[in-house]
């Protein structure tokens, strides 16, 4: 079975966590994890681009060949989740452009698939990813949920693999 490199992102216009899996089969290793973080004084639309741009870049360093995107938390302020919206639509867009398929995971779903409960907390997420990844050792909470994400891509990936089989 051949490695796939995955790229999984957590967008947030102050905090976009990325992650680089690469799965084997049922075998997963860690590649490398990160945080863009846009200086908060900087324009609303140059942040877009600064998280637009180093997510580019991340995608040039690691060579990804699929990445997946954590789907949009709509919280009860409006203005905070079109802000959010719209950082999503900058990791939708580079992988993208770069020519990869991009998948979309809600985070009920990547909770889920990471720690066997959709409810779970980002200390229950970063559990797990210590266990599933222990050389990625410690993670904030935003690259632990951007590996997450790549990590329920690899898995669901895997499984309509063996189902097309």
């Amino acid at each position: 079975m051949n490695a796939i490199r995955i790229l999984g992102l957590d967008p947030g216009l102050r905090r976009t966590g990325w992650g680089v899996v690469i799965s084997e089969g049922a075998r997963l290793s860690h590649v490398a994890h990160g945080v863009i973080a846009p200086r908060e004084t900087l324009a609303f639309s140059d942040r877009l681009l600064f998280l637009f741009e180093a997510i580019v870049q991340v995608i040039a360093e690691h060579a990804p060949h699929e990445a997946a995107v954590e789907e949009v938390f709509v919280n009860m302020n409006p203005s905070s989740t079109l802000k959010l919206g719209h950082a999503r639509a900058a990791s939708l867009i580079a992988p993208a452009q770069a020519g990869l398929p991009v998948a979309e995971y809600a985070a009920r779903l990547v909770k889920k698939s990471v720690v066997g409960a959709g409810a779970a907390d980002k200390a229950q997420v970063g559990f797990m990813i210590r266990r599933l990844l222990p050389t990625a050792g410690a993670t904030c909470e935003d690259a632990a949920d951007a590996l997450a994400v790549a990590i329920t891509h690899a898995n669901l990936r895997a499984a309509r693999l063996r189902g097309a089989a």
